[in-house]
């Protein structure tokens, strides 16, 4: 949300205040403040001047040359703007000047001398509109500084919304200035606004609901609006915190609403005589503001205007009955919703505005009169033509119950850890909106209506009050005194801080975060074709309403999206497989995919194997096996693809890309990925370590070729030496595979002993035992 500090200083007098640190201390104390921006810094020599004479450039369609009283002189400026005429007052941005930071200099433009440059309302930074050079007021001095004439210079500073959450009174800037008073000392002025009571006795606007989902809901309307257009502060307003100026009455419901946090609208009033609030059981389409045809059904409450559906409540008015260029007739609705209905029908319809935002983060019913007398306020001192023809008609269903809450001194001290006088408690409670009957040092406190719809009900909460505007920083450091215990991780977290460190680190892989969703597009361009599963009900496309059930589809888009050189990439995320007892069943999966132009599938294929074999020792102490299998994901390779087994148990798969989704994505590469079911592989029990002292004597190396018929894993043979290993066996290496159909597998056999050297006879009778075990199975070994 932009706040304009211009605004602020209309409710709390900040003169003599740095303007930086008190920004800054608000972020320490309130919310986080994600953008400074001074605005009107960049423009210089602009005044008020009034063109004499405007004659066509003789050579150009487009092209003025005027001649300018800029008040000490009259200057010649060429100006391509199709309202310049003699007789208006513009602004002229004079040579030696500077407009957005550009500096104006004297020019030769198609040939004649420019000595300035006559703006448009967006050159001065003063709204997007562009179409011809802002006309002023005939009364204004020529000569005179465009700044004395607009407030242009502001700070305007951007709070991060997500801090706001909880604080629905700070979405309007009369909340942002209450904090700055409580900050500061000094005074909170009133919001200026009518008095409800003197039209007591107007007719009534015709008000109708019984939903539970209407809080409030006040009514009035009003005549004879002979102005469409907003005084150039409240545009000015408008625009430096985010909203497009349209016309008086739309205007001002974004001005109420950005400076009361109170969302509004304006009905023309030929269209809505009377209101009725309500849900429909039928569904239907309904046209919104922006032109959109939108799905209407039963959980939607819709504003009902003359029997006709004319808004969805809380988010958008109906294309019917929007305000036109010649309303001359309003009524004004000013409204609380029920917070969640509003975020539901908001999320559901796709359709995100300024008011849904503020609705659902549940506003203070109390605010509906005091906006609709806000605004009627600034519409008559705009417009004092206008009559308002209808009593302030307010139907208030449900009120919030406002909490009173106790505590004395010694609560805050003990909270707090140091001593925070009592006339700083009371002070600082009462700046903030609270009213306090203090007993010694007994407090009762009474939380505002707008800190009591969701934010303000316990003693802790008051605690929290007097803290941040006291400042944190300004609390003693004292080094705690309470033990801190590590805590040990679970199994599964620290399977994936090893996944990490192992694929990071050791092989280089670089993390991605990808969504739980698949895309559906994404899949038709790889020419993936996955089985349908979990759906998303309100999704924001219909590409992204499936839940995934794998890995690898995600990380293929990247992928996809990153080719050219070698790369690895992996993720540990959700993934979605079926619904149990009315939830879906989440599995968390480490997946991830290698993709090269320098290797093979072979090559690649075993230096994905050796990650998985790396994070499984590392984190079980166990080999892992691999068996082949006819995979049932359509993206894996039909031939290439094994399954994953540690201790025994499935935990994964590992395969070559599907050639047909692998030329998807890049035809000269090789691309590889496995996927590893975190949830599955944390139930799988890992092995003791035990670890011996190295021997300082020589041991002995022995190379022993095996053959391997097709039908035969290499696993299977591992089991001779794995099983009741020989005493002095101490490891067994891989060296060499050559062969064609039946392979020939070379491995080294390392043996030592901790006290001697052992003999060529002690290891041969290893290797004889060995060798007889794998004559059991139906291998000899050639001398």
């Amino acid at each position: 949300m932009l706040v304009s500090m211009n605004w602020i200083n209309d409710f709390v007098d900040l003169s003599g205040e740095d303007i930086p640190a008190l920004i800054k201390r608000f972020t320490l104390a309130t919310a986080e403040v994600e953008d400074v921006i001074t605005k009107g810094a960049d423009i210089s020599g602009v005044v008020v001047a009034k063109i004499l004479t405007c004659e066509m450039h003789p050579n150009s369609k487009k092209l003025h040359l005027l001649t300018v009283d800029k008040g000490d002189e009259v200057v010649n400026v060429v100006c391509g703007a199709p309202n310049a005429r003699a007789g208006i007052t513009v602004a002229l941005a004079t040579a030696g000047g500077a407009v957005c930071g550009k500096p104006i200099g004297k020019a030769m433009l198609a040939g004649y001398e420019s000595c300035g440059m006559c703006c448009s309302e967006a050159e001065l930074g003063l709204s997007s509109e562009n179409a011809g050079i802002i006309e002023l007021d005939d009364s204004l001095i020529p000569g005179t500084s465009i700044k004395d004439v607009f407030p242009i210079d502001d700070v305007v500073f951007e709070v991060d919304n997500k801090s706001l959450t909880n604080r629905p009174d700070l979405w309007g800037h009369y909340g942002v200035a209450r904090e700055f008073a409580a900050l500061t000392g000094k005074p909170l002025k009133a919001v200026p606004v009518l008095n409800a009571a003197d039209f007591a006795n107007f007719p009534a606007v015709s008000l109708a609901s019984t939903d539970e989902m209407l809080y409030r809901y006040v009514a009035v309307k009003a005549e004879n609006i002979v102005k469409n257009v907003s005084p150039a502060y409240i545009k000015i307003r408008l625009f430096y915190c985010g909203l497009r100026p349209i016309n008086l009455l739309a205007d001002l419901t974004n001005y109420v609403m950005l400076e009361l946090g109170q969302p509004m609208h304006a009905f023309d009033g030929r269209k809505a005589d009377s209101i009725e609030v309500k849900r429909f059981e039928t569904p239907f389409e309904f046209k919104t503001l922006d032109g959109q045809a939108r799905a209407i059904d039963s959980s939607n409450l819709m504003i009902v205007a003359n029997g006709e559906p004319s808004a969805i409540a809380g988010v958008m008015g109906g294309l019917d009955s929007e305000i036109a260029d010649d309303t001359t007739t309003l009524l004004l609705e000013s409204a609380c919703f029920d917070a969640a209905s509003t975020r539901r029908t908001s999320v559901k319809l796709g359709l995100r505005t300024d008011a849904s935002a503020r609705y659902e983060k549940s506003l203070d019913p109390e605010n509906s009169m005091v906006a609709a007398t806000r605004f009627m306020k600034l519409l008559l001192e705009i417009c004092p033509e206008t009559k308002i023809t209808s009593s302030f008609t307010d139907l208030y269903l449900k009120h919030f119950e406002i909490p009173v809450i106790t505590f004395d001194k010694g609560y805050i001290d003990r909270y707090t850890g140091i001593n925070i006088p009592s006339e700083t408690i009371v002070k600082t409670l009462t700046s903030l909106g609270f009213a306090v009957m203090q007993d010694g040092e007994n407090y009762t406190v009474t939380v505002p209506s707008w800190r009591a719809t969701k934010d303000v009900s316990i003693k802790a909460d008051l605690v929290e009050e007097v803290t941040r505007v006291f400042g944190y920083d300004n609390f003693p450091f004292i080094t705690a005194r309470s033990p801190l215990y590590p805590v040990k991780p679970t199994v599964s977290k620290t399977d994936e801080t090893t996944a990490k460190d192992i694929l990071s680190r050791r092989f280089e892989l670089h993390e991605v975060h990808s969504y739980i969703w698949y895309d559906k597009k994404k899949n038709k361009d790889l020419k993936l074709n996955l089985p349908e599963n979990l759906k998303v009900i309100n999704a924001q496309t219909a590409d992204h309403d499936t839940l995934r059930a794998d890995m690898l589809p995600s990380l293929l888009y990247f992928a996809n999206e990153n080719k050219g050189s070698d790369f690895g990439i992996y993720e540990i995320g959700h993934t979605v497989r079926g619904v149990k007892d009315g939830r879906a069943v989440e599995e968390k999966k480490l997946g991830a995919v290698l993709y090269s132009r320098e290797m093979g599938n072979e090559s690649l294929l075993f230096k994905a194997r050796d990650m998985v074999a790396a994070f499984i020792t590392a984190t079980r102490g166990l080999s892992p096996e691999f068996f082949n299998i006819k995979p049932e994901r359509e993206y894996c390779h039909p031939k290439n693809s094994s399954e994953i087994f540690a201790s025994g148990i499935s935990c994964g798969y590992i395969t070559v890309l599907h050639p047909t989704v692998k030329n998807a994505i890049d035809k000269k590469a090789a691309i590889v990925g496995f996927e590893i079911n975190l949830t599955e592989y944390a139930k799988i029990p890992g092995i003791d370590l035990s670890y011996n002292e190295s021997s300082a004597y020589p041991g002995i190396d022995f190379d022993i070729t095996i053959p391997t018929p097709s039908d035969t894993r290499f696993a299977d043979i591992s089991k001779t030496w794995l099983d009741n290993p020989p005493e002095h066996l101490k490891s067994v290496n891989l060296i060499d595979i050559f062969g064609e159909t039946d392979k020939n597998i070379t491995v080294r056999m390392s043996f030592s002993a901790p006290d001697r050297t052992l003999s060529m006879e002690e290891v041969n009778v290893h290797i004889n035992t060995i060798t007889s075990r794998l004559a059991e199975m139906g291998i000899i070994i050639r001398k």
